[in-house]
């Protein structure tokens, strides 16, 4: 789908393709002059050897928000690996977030994710991801399986930041290991890319001390927030507060999340 600024400075729709099982809503934005994406999977959740590509394009001074229904699934496998690949494309002058709901690891599943962000030069972004290891409410954890996750953030053509994340086989002896993820039963990273990242990172580290979940690290024009906790709830709670702040700090619009978060 793609985004532009039309005469009047209002961003519209400019094109859309979906296919099953991935669809896309326009809801009108409540409190926010932002236009809002929602992104929904009608089969409710993703299997082995299911694919699924997003491509968003932000043009020249637009501004736009990407978000999901409700949390994605992805089930056990039996041998086959999801792949999630997501590419965000933003324009000079523009603004884009990404912020789909968290993803839910059922034990045994199998996900390569990857998330490209490619920015022009007075381009800038806010993006999160958070992905809870195993069905916690249930009991269960994401004791085995498969991980593999990958950003790359691109300015003006330039890689400016990339990481990688790989659990595979035993999950739960890196999850539980301290130099791993120390017994955490959710993860959650959120990066602000672009001009006037690092003048946020004041305000987002004064909400990232003492007992809070997350820490941030600054590297170059991008911001990088990652949280880790035992209670998947907490970390959607202290996530949303991030995110929040970040919007503020860096974007300059009202401190908010997406309405499909509170649910």
């Amino acid at each position: 789908m793609s985004f532009g600024r039309g005469a009047d400075g209002a961003t519209r729709l400019v094109s859309v393709y979906q296919h099953d099982p991935m669809r896309v809503l326009f809801p009108d934005p409540l409190h926010d002059p932002m236009p809002a994406a929602v992104l929904i999977n009608t089969s409710g959740g993703l299997v082995g050897g299911d694919a699924v590509a997003i491509d968003i394009d932000a043009g020249p001074a637009a501004a736009a928000r990407v978000t999901s229904q409700a949390a994605e699934r992805v089930y056990r496998s039996a041998g086959p690996t999801v792949s999630i690949a997501a590419r965000l494309a933003v324009g000079d002058g523009a603004w884009l977030e990404w912020l789909p709901n968290e993803t839910i690891l059922f034990d045994n599943a199998r996900l390569a994710r990857r998330l490209a962000i490619d920015l022009a030069d007075g381009a800038r972004c806010l993006a999160a991801e958070m992905t809870v290891f195993g069905r916690v409410a249930r009991g269960e954890r994401f004791a085995r399986g498969a991980l593999r996750e990958r950003w790359e953030v691109r300015r003006a053509g330039r890689l400016r930041w990339a990481d990688a994340l790989r659990l595979d086989g035993d999950a739960a002896a890196t999850i539980d290991h301290p130099a791993g993820f120390g017994g955490a039963a959710a993860h959650a990273i959120v990066v602000c890319a672009g001009p006037g990242a690092a003048a946020a990172l004041p305000a987002l580290r004064a909400i990232c001390t003492g007992d809070h979940p997350f820490a941030v690290t600054a590297i170059g024009d991008v911001l990088v927030m990652r949280g880790l906790a035992r209670d998947p709830a907490a970390l959607r709670a202290a996530n949303a507060g991030v995110v929040a702040t970040a919007r503020a700090a860096f974007g300059g619009w009202p401190a908010s999340v997406p309405p499909s978060w509170t649910f």
